[in-house]
């Protein structure tokens, strides 16, 4: 392993049970007239993007800039007041420097997003990476994973992805990457096929990825 890939959303931080509550009550009834989707067909996407999906396959009924403000104003009380830090991630981080293995961050989510957690956590990677500044379509398109490879200088296949999402992991997948998930309660039906290995919870998840640093 050249590099250690994280996701964000439902991986380093359990947002996921939060936005989908939220998505399931109040963003996408707010958004949508008629049939709402399941929200593995949006989960992992940049929320730009969740909305040009919305309004090609379904009924919107707000306006993009609309639709973005509502998930901007949802994002602050998620991030700042709701997610916990995923148990391993310390444990995980440590065994990575240990051997040498730069880690990144790379997220669907903007910016600000990923800044809320950042310094609300204290975190610091070798790599911060957001949809928001690579060139191509977001998660389950490859350009995100691909950017990241380039910027630490390795390629893809030397790289290891840590995803909970269809999208994510076939964005991974698909940029050569080896890819492991995460199976926990938010995702326990999403289709994780794309992944090599997936892990049930964050213990089995701290045993691969040591192992796999261990072998770096």
């Amino acid at each position: 392993m050249d590099a250690l890939l994280f996701d964000m959303d439902g991986v380093v931080v359990d947002s996921e049970d939060y936005w989908h509550r939220a998505e399931r009550e109040e963003l996408l009834p707010a958004v949508l007239d008629g049939e709402l989707p399941d929200l593995d067909e949006i989960t992992g996407m940049p929320y730009r993007e969740i909305y040009d999906y919305l309004d090609a396959n379904y009924e919107t009924r707000v306006s993009k800039s609309e639709f973005v403000d509502l998930y901007d104003e949802t994002a602050e009380t998620v991030y700042r007041e709701e997610v916990e830090l995923l148990d391993c991630f310390a444990e995980v981080r440590e065994a990575a420097r240990d051997a040498g293995v730069p880690v990144g961050l790379v997220s669907s989510s903007p910016p600000t997003w990923m800044g809320y957690v950042l310094d609300r956590f204290g975190l610091q990677f070798d790599l911060i990476l957001s949809n928001d500044e690579v060139d191509g379509p977001g998660k389950p398109e490859p350009a995100i994973y691909e950017a990241a490879a380039e910027r630490f200088g390795v390629d893809p296949v030397d790289c290891v992805a840590v995803e909970d999402s269809r999208n994510g992991s076939l964005a991974a997948e698909r940029a050569g990457m080896v890819v492991v998930g995460l199976r926990v309660d938010h995702n326990a039906g999403t289709d994780l096929s794309a992944c090599d290995v997936v892990c049930d919870g964050s213990e089995e998840l701290l045993a691969e990825l040591s192992r796999r640093l261990g072998e770096s």
